[in-house]
């Protein structure tokens, strides 16, 4: 997929101001998450993240995020997630956590950095190379989000509550698969049942899509972008024909069509 935007030269900056920081630590912190998220935790190397996803029983995306091993601690998983809804995703992880001795919060001193091309340290994106390069360290002067947001939708990649929906889209609707959101091995999460089911029945009838913004359908807007001049659709399979997708997702729907 392609797109023009007006965000053409890149950034100084590498801090993404949108995202933060949660700190899941103590000894239990692994068996802890992998009890919940979409992904294995348990094997989580540092350097390696990975994409998960917080599900509801149905299977449907309350929040995604990127995992990270805590090199220095060995136990404490750190979550990339969206700053306006990383008090909430904490507070929903608390709920699960009854009287195992885990600690939740916001780690003050990380931020989430970003960079189109390679950056020295750094880790690939694990949802799709094309999206760039990711590492956590102290914030730096400025905003990369606006790029990073611009980046990734020219990708055909969508993220965060405002585009996924929260509690409104099933998990492989939001394209997980593809983007390496969820471990089918790992054994059960929330939502596990239905999130597999879906996948081994291969009946993902609905995606959501990035599109141009004149060829959004205006009944299943997700959110418009008219600076960038694109939209998040979730659309039924048999409504994308003619629209223009990026490789990794044409090839899914192929697949999937087979």
């Amino acid at each position: 997929m392609s797109a023009t935007t007006p965000l053409a030269t890149p950034p100084l900056a590498t801090t993404l101001r949108d995202r933060a920081i949660l700190r899941v630590g103590g000894a239990e912190a692994r068996p802890f998450l992998q009890g919940l998220l979409t992904q294995d935790v348990l094997s989580l190397q540092p350097g390696a993240p990975r994409y998960a996803g917080l599900l509801t029983p149905q299977g449907k995306a309350l929040y995604d995020m990127l995992l990270w091993a805590d090199a220095a601690s060995g136990e404490d998983v750190l979550i990339d997630c969206e700053a306006s809804w990383a008090e909430a995703l904490a507070r929903r992880l608390t709920l699960y956590r009854l009287r195992r001795p885990v600690t939740i919060g916001i780690e003050e001193g990380l931020a989430a950095h970003w960079s189109a091309d390679p950056v020295e340290g750094a880790s690939a994106d694990p949802r799709l190379a094309a999206l760039g390069w990711r590492w956590l360290a102290p914030a730096r002067e400025g905003d990369a989000s606006d790029f990073c947001r611009a980046h990734r939708l020219a990708q055909g990649v969508p993220e965060g509550v405002a585009e996924l929906g929260e509690d409104k889209t099933l998990w492989l609707e939001c394209n997980a698969e593809e983007l390496h959101g969820v471990d089918y091995g790992k054994g059960c999460y929330v939502g596990q049942e239905n999130t597999a089911r879906m996948h081994y029945r291969n009946k993902v009838n609905r995606r959501l899509v990035v599109v141009p913004l004149d060829r959004s359908d205006p009944a299943r807007l997700r959110i418009a972008y008219p600076a960038l001049g694109l939209a998040v659709d979730h659309r039924p399979v048999d409504s994308l024909e003619g629209l223009t997708l990026p490789d990794w997702q044409a090839d899914a729907l192929a697949e999937d069509a087979e």
